[in-house]
């Protein structure tokens, strides 16, 4: 009966070789982190037996509901709603787009710390990311003629627990702002162009409409 039992954890063994160990029922951090890195190695095999032929187009489209204005944001097979509070003709369905943009940068900065801690096998068990900008509504009044109508003042705190050293998380971070990408959609100038279709054919609400880059 030993022997067979051995035989029996010999094979489950072999079959398992080289992948990592299950997830918990509850995983930690630190376990989703050993599996990112994991997954990430395997998609770098991939792009380097297959490497891509032209960039990824990223697409977003944006329809107003009828009656109660609410913006819909479709981006492949989510939506997320996005709307004013009462006091100006909306129904707090969702987040403004201004807030939207700094959950965008916060999520960024939060997987892109994900995704180096996980490259430099550094230890992280607890992770959170905090945006914080500014609008001023007095802007265009007298004596607020040069207040910008975007967010402005922005500033991030990341907070980590972690084992591993100061210089450790700080060489960390240092990647982590150069190769973010939304950190450095805000970062860097951009070019963003622009058309409007008067009374053109309206696609399906689903489907994006192709745009020329």
């Amino acid at each position: 009966m030993a022997t067979d039992a051995a035989k029996t954890a010999s094979t489950k063994k072999k079959a398992g070789a080289g992948f990592p160990p299950p997830l918990r029922a509850k995983p930690g951090l630190r376990d989703f982190l050993a599996h990112k890195r994991y997954d990430g190695l395997q998609l770098a095999e991939q792009r380097e037996a297959d490497p891509p032929t032209k960039p990824h187009v990223l697409k977003a489209h944006t329809v107003a509901e009828g009656r109660s204005g609410v913006r819909r944001i479709r981006i492949r097979n989510h939506q997320i709603l996005s709307d004013t509070g009462p006091d100006y003709a909306g129904y707090n369905l969702g987040p403004g787009s201004p807030e939207i943009v700094l959950g965008a940068l916060s999520s960024c900065i939060t997987h892109i710390t994900e995704i180096v801690a996980s490259n430099r096998r550094v230890p992280l068990d607890y992770l959170r990311v905090d945006v914080r900008g500014q609008q001023d509504f007095r802007r265009g009044s007298p004596g607020f003629e040069d207040v910008p109508p975007e967010p402005h003042q922005i500033r991030f705190v990341v907070t980590v627990e972690s084992p591993a050293d100061q210089s450790t998380i700080d060489a960390l971070f240092a990647e982590v702002q150069e190769i973010c990408p939304i950190l450095n959609l805000f970062r860097k100038p951009q070019t963003v162009v622009g058309e409007v279709i008067l009374n053109g054919e309206r696609p399906d609400e689903h489907i994006p409409r192709e745009i020329a880059v």
